[in-house]
C-alpha cells in the first residue's frame, strides 16, 4: 500500500483530521550497489542471489571489505538495511576457507591449519534465534554443508553444548552465557577459541548504561582469553543509526577510536516514508453533570490548570487510539506493527482490535495477535514466521520486537506513547516500509506532558540527532567484579591492566586490601572457591523470573521478570495471555511459580503500592551554608499494598482488595540535598509551589547527570519531597537504580556545584514557557510528570547556588 493511502485510512477520510498534529514526508532513497568482492566465497554468493540479492548495497560491501582486510568494523544504518550480510558474508568465507585450507594436504603435519570459528553476540535469545533460521536459509540456498552453526544458551541441554563445544564453526549466543559459563569455563572452548576469528556484536546500541559498561568488560575479557590461546579476532559490530558509533564502538572493545572502520551512509533503497505525530481527541463530555461512561472518574476541575489558560480537557488514552487505528488499517489490508510501552497494553491493544475488526469481518479476528516478553518460546517463533508470512496483518507488541528480528514487509507501525529515546523511535519506525516499500509511522501521544509537547513540537522528534550511546567500562563498580572474573579465569599479569582502563591498578589494589584477590609476583589471583562470575548479574534483574501456569492442567503459560511479579501476579490478579484471561489463584514467591486458572472476566487489575527512600547510613556529607549535601546508602522501598478491580473498556471502579505481600527493597547509594525553610522563603517558593519545584528540578537534574557520570537516564532513580521523614526538610535525592550502587549518585556528589549549576542552565535556557522534555519532564516518570513548576524550580536553584559559592 502506498503511504498516502494509508494516511487516508488513519485520517478516516478527514474525519479525524485534526488529531494529526503534523505530517512529515520523508522522500524515497535510491539504492547504490557495489559489485561482490573477489575473496568473497562463490557459493555463498550463489546462495544470496538465489534468495534474491544479485549484488551487495555500497555500504555492505564497504564494512564487508573492512572486516576482510581485519579491521574491526562498526556498520550504523537504518533498520531493515541489510546489516547481517556485511558480516555474514567475510566471516563464512573465512570459515569455509580455513576449512578448505586445513584438508589441502592432511599427510603434511606443518600444513594443518584450524577451522576458523565465528561467535555471535546480540542482546536476545530471539535475535540469536532469528539469526540462526536466517543462517539456515542461506546455508541452504548456497548447497552449503560444510558450515556447522549451533545457538548455545541457557537454555541449551548438556549433550547439544558438548556438541557445539567440540564441532561448531558458528556459534550464537549473548554475552550473559559468555560471562556465565563461556569464560569460566574457557578450557573446554578451546578448539573455539583457539580458532577465533570474527565475533560480530548485533544490535550493539543496546548495550548502554550500566548493562552497556558490564559487556564492555565482557569483550575485554573474551580478547584476552583469546589471545592467550594465540588468537586475535575481529569485531563486526552492527547498529541502528547513533551519535559517533566509531568511539561507542571503541569503548565497548577497549580499543583506540582509529582502530575502528565506521561505515554510516546508508546505501539501500527506501520508500515514501510517511511520519504523523498524533493526538487523542478529548473525552466527550467532562464535569459531574457529564452523560458518558467516565463521567465518575473526571475531576470537577483540573487540578493543573493555570488560570487565565483554556481548561484542559481528558484525552482518550494511548493505547485505545491505537486499537481503533490499528483495526481500521487491518480492515484495509495494511499489514501493521503496534508497538505499546508494556505488556499489558500490548493485548490490551490486540484485544480491543480483534472486537474491532470482528464487525467488519469475523474472520479478520485471527490476524491480529499481541506479542511480548514473556511468551514461551515457540510461541514468539510462531508469531515472527506468521507475520512475516502474512498469515497475521497485525501484532500489538512491547518494545520486544524493536531490536533486529527480520520482519519485512510491513506497511505501518504505530508507536502508542514515546518510547524514551530517538534511537527507540527510529528503530520501531524502522520496521515500516522495509525492502524499499512505501511505510506510514505514527507516534500516538498517551496523556502525558512529554507526549504532548512532542507531538507538538516535531522538531523536538524528527530534526534533532539521535542520542549517543553512554556507558563507562572504568567505572570501579562495575569494574571491580569483572577483575575478579578474569583472575578466576586467568591470573592477570602487569602487562595486561591496559586493557581493563586507566582505573584497574587502583581497583586491583582495593580488591587485595579487602582479601578478594591475592597479589603474587606473577600477578593477581582469585584464590576462593565460589565462582567469581556470580559476583555480578549483567543486566542487573534481581531474581528469576516467575513462570505462570495453568492450576489445572500445568502449562505453563509464560514467564514475567521478578521485580513486576508482585505487582502483576499477585492473587486475583488478571493475567492475559493472547486475548485470553487467567486469574491468579496463588503465587509462590519462594519457588518463582504463581498458578492461575482460565476465567472469562470483564474487568482488569490495577496494583497499588507505596515506596519509600530511607536513609541506611552517611558516607559523606558537605554543607553550602544552610544547604546540606549528603552521599550515603539508602533503601528504596516498594511494597504492592492492594489491588483495584476496573471494569473493562470505560474503567469503572468495581471494588478494590487488600494484599499482605512482603515489601521488596533495593539498598543502593544515593546523593541527596536537603533545603530549609529559610532558603525556601528566600527563593520565593511558596508550599503549594514546592512540590512542583521540587519534582522539576529532581527531573532536570536526573537528565543532566549522565553528561558527568558517563551513565545512562535508565541507569539512575529519584524522589523528591517537600518533607522527607529523615531529614525533617525538602529533599532531592538520586540514586543508582542498581544493587549496591554502581558509581554514578558519587559522581555527582563530587561535582555537586556543577550539576546543579548544568541542571540550572538546562532549564533556563530551554525555550519552553511552562516545562518540556529538554528541560523537567521525563520519560520514565512515574507521577505522569506531575506537578511540575519549571519557574519555581529555576528560583529555587537559584536560591541554592548562591549558597554554593558564597
Amino acid at each position: 500500500m502506498e503511504s498516502d493511502e494509508l494516511l487516508d485510512v488513519l485520517l478516516a477520510g478527514g474525519r479525524r483530521a485534526e488529531r494529526a498534529t503534523h505530517v512529515r514526508h520523508v522522500p524515497a532513497r535510491e539504492g547504490v550497489r557495489e559489485p561482490w568482492p573477489a575473496w568473497a566465497d562463490t557459493d555463498l554468493v550463489r546462495g544470496y542471489r538465489a534468495l534474491g540479492v544479485d549484488s551487495p548495497w555500497r555500504h555492505q560491501a564497504q564494512a564487508a571489505q573492512a572486516a576482510w582486510a581485519g579491521r574491526h568494523t562498526v556498520l550504523a544504518t537504518s533498520t531493515g538495511s541489510g546489516k547481517s550480510l556485511a558480516y555474514w558474508l567475510p566471516a563464512l568465507s573465512a570459515v569455509r576457507g580455513r576449512a578448505a585450507e586445513a584438508a589441502l594436504d592432511p599427510g603434511r603435519i606443518e600444513s594443518a591449519r584450524r577451522r576458523a570459528s565465528v561467535l555471535y553476540l546480540c542482546p536476545t535469545k530471539a535475535l540469536a534465534a532469528d539469526q540462526l533460521a536466517a543462517l539456515d536459509r542461506l546455508l541452504t540456498a548456497a548447497q552449503v554443508r560444510d558450515v556447522r552453526v549451533a545457538t548455545c544458551d541457557g537454555d541449551t541441554s548438556t549433550d547439544e553444548r558438548r556438541w557445539v563445544r567440540d564441532h561448531a564453526d558458528v556459534v550464537l549466543t549473548n554475552p550473559d552465557f559468555l560471562h556465565f559459563s563461556f569464560l569460566p569455563q574457557h578450557e573446554r572452548w578451546s578448539r573455539l577459541l583457539a580458532s577465533l576469528q570474527y565475533v560480530v556484536l548485533d544490535e550493539c546500541h543496546a548495550f548502554r548504561g550500566v548493562f552497556g559498561a558490564h559487556v564492555a568488560l565482557v569483550l575485554r575479557r573474551l580478547r584476552r582469553l583469546a589471545a592467550a590461546y594465540g588468537a586475535s579476532p575481529t569485531f563486526v559490530l552492527a547498529s541502528a543509526t547513533t551519535a559517533d558509533p566509531a568511539a561507542s564502538a571503541a569503548r565497548l572493545l577497549g580499543v583506540d577510536p582509529h582502530e575502528v572502520e565506521s561505515v554510516t551512509e546508508d546505501a539501500s533503497p527506501a520508500g515514501r516514508k510517511t511520519v504523523v505525530l498524533w493526538e487523542p481527541p478529548e473525552l466527550p463530555g467532562y464535569g459531574p453533570d457529564a452523560s458518558t461512561p467516565w463521567a465518575s472518574l473526571l475531576p470537577d476541575e483540573d487540578p493543573w490548570a493555570t488560570p487565565g489558560e483554556p481548561e484542559t480537557r481528558p484525552r482518550r488514552t494511548a493505547t485505545a487510539e491505537v486499537a481503533d487505528l490499528l483495526a481500521d488499517l487491518v480492515v484495509h489490508g495494511g499489514r501493521t506493527l503496534a508497538f505499546t510501552r508494556s505488556r499489558r497494553a500490548a493485548e490490551s491493544v490486540a484485544t480491543a482490535t480483534r472486537e474491532h475488526v470482528a464487525h467488519a469481518d469475523p474472520s479478520l479476528r485471527a490476524t491480529v495477535q499481541a506479542y511480548r516478553g514473556g511468551y514461551l518460546p515457540e510461541e514468539r517463533r510462531a508469531l515472527e514466521h506468521a507475520i512475516r508470512s502474512g498469515s497475521l496483518r497485525a501484532l500489538a507488541t512491547t518494545n520486544a520486537l524493536e531490536l533486529g528480528v527480520d520482519i519485512s514487509g510491513l506497511d505501518a507501525v504505530l508507536i502508542a506513547g514515546w518510547p524514551g529515546t530517538r534511537v527507540s523511535f527510529w528503530q520501531q519506525a524502522g520496521r515500516a516500509g522495509r525492502a524499499g516499500a512505501d511505510g506510514l509511522v505514527a507516534l500516538v501521544a498517551r496523556e502525558d506532558p512529554l507526549d504532548t509537547y512532542l507531538v507538538h513540537h516535531p522538531e523536538a522528534v524528527l530534526d534533532v540527532p539521535v542520542e549517543a550511546t553512554a556507558f563507562d567500562p572504568t567505572n570501579p563498580y562495575v569494574l571491580a567484579p569483572h577483575l575478579c572474573a578474569a583472575a578466576a579465569e586467568r591470573p592477570i599479569r602487569a602487562e595486561e591492566l591496559p586493557l581493563f582502563g586507566d582505573r584497574a591498578l587502583a581497583v586491583l589494589d582495593d580488591l587485595v586490601a579487602n582479601g578478594v584477590l591475592r597479589r603474587r609476583s606473577s600477578g593477581w589471583y582469585w584464590t576462593h572457591a565460589e565462582p567469581a562470575s556470580r559476583l555480578t548479574d549483567l543486566r542487573g534483574a534481581g531474581g528469576n523470573p516467575v513462570r505462570v501456569v495453568e492450576t489445572d492442567t500445568g502449562r505453563v503459560l509464560g514467564t514475567v521478570d521478578a521485580a513486576a511479579a508482585d505487582a502483576t501476579l499477585h492473587p486475583g490478579a488478571v493475567y492475559v495471555h493472547q486475548g485470553a484471561t487467567f486469574v491468579v489463584d496463588e503465587l509462590h514467591q519462594a519457588d518463582d511459580v504463581a498458578l492461575a486458572t482460565r476465567r472469562d472476566v470483564d474487568f482488569g487489575t490495577w496494583a497499588k503500592w507505596l515506596s519509600t527512600t530511607a536513609i541506611v547510613d552517611v558516607h559523606d556529607e558537605r554543607h553550602w551554608g544552610p544547604v546540606a549535601w549528603y552521599l550515603g546508602t539508602v533503601d528504596v522501598t516498594s511494597q504492592v499494598l492492594g489491588f483495584h478491580r476496573k471494569h473493562l473498556p470505560d474503567l469503572r471502579v468495581l471494588g478494590y482488595e487488600d494484599l499482605e505481600l512482603p515489601p521488596r527493597t533495593l539498598r543502593t547509594s544515593s546523593v541527596w540535598w536537603t533545603v530549609p525553610a529559610s532558603v525556601l522563603e528566600e527563593a520565593g517558593v511558596t508550599l503549594e509551589a514546592l512540590p512542583g519545584a521540587l519534582h522539576a528540578a529532581e527531573h532536570a537534574s536526573i537528565g543532566l547527570l549522565p553528561l558527568l557520570a558517563t551513565c545512562d537516564r535508565w541507569d539512575l532513580g529519584g524522589l523528591s519531597t517537600a518533607l522527607h521523614p529523615d531529614t525533617g526538610e525538602a529533599t532531592v535525592f538520586v540514586h543508582d537504580a542498581h544493587p549496591g550502587g554502581a558509581g554514578f549518585a558519587e559522581r555527582g556528589f563530587h561535582l555537586g556545584a556543577t550539576w546543579l549549576t548544568a541542571t540550572r542552565s538546562a532549564i533556563a535556557d530551554c525555550r519552553c514557557t511552562t516545562g518540556c522534555p529538554a528541560c523537567v519532564q521525563s520519560p520514565k516518570c512515574g507521577n505522569a510528570n506531575n506537578p511540575l513548576d519549571k519557574a519555581a524550580a529555576l528560583r529555587l536553584l537559584d536560591a541554592v547556588l548562591r549558597h554554593a559559592t558564597a
